[in-house]
């Protein structure tokens, strides 16, 4: 959104407010009018709010306090909460500017993201004195785009003052400006965005922001510090996939970064003498990529290293992608919305979470790669029964044994419950029977199984 309002709305100009404690000053009282007036009006629930909001706080003294003002701290709820205060502000700002109605009702038409457009409308609104706005906000960090810095200056005093006359809150001045994006940059959760001039127009140029580097090389130093004081080869190898897993989770954040190369590029030189210096040379360009997620994404980087034929992922290969839209339809706080983000996700997430960070000890990385996949692929249900499996009724099944040369590759595994994975390997009849019974299987469940059972050279079961 920020990279849109620059670039293709032409907005130079931007406000960075900085709301005081915010979530420390929040008014219960007007809280609660803003949740009631939001349609949410079960007392019960309400109730259940309020002493959530008034939960004593034990200070290092062991004294207890009962606050009369904002939302815990880590509180689970305290995001929603902010939310839900902070709602007013944007229907206010978009009040300005993208609602305001205009003498002559102007066609409209919607993206491919849901996103509405409205040029003709906006090309009669510039025509008037009103100061074009656009808010981007995240929780209680904000941004609001002018076209003019003499209509930043206007918008920052004008949001100044809604905020203390309507929400009772207090922006700070020494984090708060009004800054010029050709001249300096804006910080924006991990980002810092300026535009560069490239021909006879504008475009934006942003980087990792020095706050968020400085976090990353802590993060990624510290992983490389435990990696090296791994007190065997199992735990060495639960850590490397944790480095690998904070490398690519930094990866997959900034990559919509124009200069993401650059930054990871400078991050990488000095972690990679970490790694020589900690690891003591057990670093090599010697190894087999299989296929999976590293082989897939880092296979043709020249900078991959292997810590025992294990993969390494490099920090410094990152490939940038362009900044989209989510459709607008996507929305956890509408029914239409939540149904979207249920179809898009239906697997159990819990259980997938569980697969990452419980890898099968002694099997390799692809394996472990390819269980997930596997997760993911088959909706978390049993290949055979087709029926959803729990975490600890997972089983990866090689289709062709390992004794018999078979690999860890994609192709020749499969999940399983474990009530089939014992079916496939069973030879005495009184097991059969027991599973066979238990499972009720019909003809297409037992065609299924006969084909991996013979795979897995035992004979099929005839019934």
């Amino acid at each position: 959104q920020c990279m849109r309002l620059i670039q293709v709305q032409h907005l130079y100009h931007v406000v960075d407010l900085d709301i005081k404690g915010f979530f420390d000053n929040i008014s219960h009282t007007k809280l609660i009018r803003q949740i009631w007036a939001l349609g949410i009006r079960e007392k019960k629930l309400l109730c259940i709010i309020k002493e959530m909001l008034k939960a004593p706080v034990v200070l290092p003294n062991g004294e207890k306090t009962y606050p009369t003002r904002g939302t815990p701290q880590g509180g689970i709820l305290s995001p929603l909460l902010a939310n839900i205060v902070l709602n007013e502000l944007d229907w206010w700002i978009a009040s300005q500017w993208e609602q305001m109605p205009t003498k002559t009702k102007f066609k409209t038409r919607s993206n491919a993201q849901g996103t509405e457009i409205k040029s003709h409308a906006y090309r009669a609104l510039r025509r008037s004195r009103l100061k074009e706005m656009h808010a981007v906000r995240y929780a209680d960090d904000f941004k609001i785009f002018c076209a003019t810095h003499e209509d930043a200056v206007r918008a920052y005093k004008a949001t100044e003052l809604w905020l203390k006359d309507r929400l009772g809150l207090e922006i700070s001045p020494d984090k708060s400006k009004v800054v010029n994006l050709k001249r300096q940059y804006s910080d924006f959760l991990g980002f810092k965005l300026k535009v560069r001039k490239k021909g006879k127009k504008y475009v934006v140029r942003s980087h990792m922001s020095d706050k968020a580097y400085k976090k990353a090389h802590e993060k990624v130093s510290e992983e490389v510090k435990k990696l090296a004081h791994s007190s065997d080869d199992n735990a060495q190898f639960m850590q490397l996939q944790k480095y690998n897993s904070v490398v690519a989770g930094l990866h997959e954040y900034y990559c919509i970064s124009t200069e993401v190369s650059h930054d990871f590029s400078r991050l990488a030189f000095s972690i990679n003498k970490q790694l020589r210096n900690r690891l003591n040379g057990d670093l090599s360009k010697k190894g087999q990529l299989r296929n999976g997620f590293i082989k897939e994404k880092y296979g043709a980087s020249r900078q991959m290293r292997f810590l025992h034929g294990r993969p390494v992922v490099p920090l410094g290969y990152v490939q940038s992608k362009n900044a989209q839209h989510k459709r607008k339809s996507i929305n956890k706080y509408t029914v239409k919305g939540r149904e979207q983000i249920h179809k898009n996700l239906a697997i159990d997430t819990a259980t997938m979470l569980w697969l990452m960070r419980n890898p099968v000890k002694g099997r390799t990385i692809e394996y472990a790669d390819n269980r997930i996949s596997l997760y993911a692929a088959q909706y978390g249900k049993c290949a055979v029964t087709g029926i959803p499996m729990d975490s600890h009724d997972i089983h990866c099944h090689h289709k062709v044994p390992v004794s018999n040369g078979g690999s860890d590759e994609y192709a020749n595994l499969i999940l399983v419950s474990k009530a089939v994975h014992i079916l496939i390997h069973a030879s005495s009849e009184p097991t059969i029977e027991k599973y066979l019974k238990s499972l009720n299987l019909d003809n297409k469940q037992i065609e299924k199984l006969n084909k991996l059972r013979t795979m897995a050279e035992m004979p099929p079961i005839i019934l």
